[in-house]
């Protein structure tokens, strides 16, 4: 996965104060910093890292189980950020994990990232999703337009309450 130095947060382009840690052999960054670690790194050193001082946050693949995101529930909840992996545009499965964080409780950052085009934003966003990291050669700035590229009413409604 590679490092993203803008996200979109709250409908808003900031800097990614976040950074990925895929192996654990990895140097790390000063305490305090923010890691995104992958699931089995998460469970394997989530904790020691918190407790020398890192802001953790997971980072989960399409394929997670809601029964391991119950199993694991506490500790999630409490994370400041998870991201959500999306493979390929045409992968819909994160939509569903969205929906599951959201139904079960989480209320931190999450985050889509991977194949993120700026069409899915709006869809993204209504299923839970409060921040994106694009994918490489989309443009965050055009990207917000996204938003607000589809209307919230679908087309029938939309016609019926024009003035004919």
């Amino acid at each position: 996965m590679s490092v993203v130095n803008v996200v979109i947060k709250d409908r808003q382009l900031v800097a990614d104060a976040w950074s990925w840690l895929q192996s654990p052999g990895e140097t790390l960054p000063h305490p305090g910093a923010g890691l995104i670690l992958p699931w089995a790194g998460w469970l394997g050193t989530g904790a020691a890292l918190a407790a020398k001082g890192y802001r953790v946050g997971v980072w989960l693949g399409p394929e997670t189980a809601l029964a391991d995101l119950e199993a694991h529930w506490p500790a999630l909840a409490a994370l400041p950020l998870i991201a959500v992996h999306f493979p390929a545009f045409t992968d819909g499965r994160g939509y569903s994990l969205a929906r599951d964080l959201r139904r079960l409780g989480y209320g931190g950052e999450l985050r889509a990232v991977g194949q993120v085009l700026r069409d899915q934003l709006l869809f993204l966003e209504q299923c839970g999703f409060d921040a994106f990291a694009l994918a490489p050669g989309q443009d965050p700035e055009a990207a917000l337009a996204g938003f607000s590229a589809y209307s919230h009413r679908p087309g029938l409604r939309r016609r019926a309450a024009e003035p004919v």
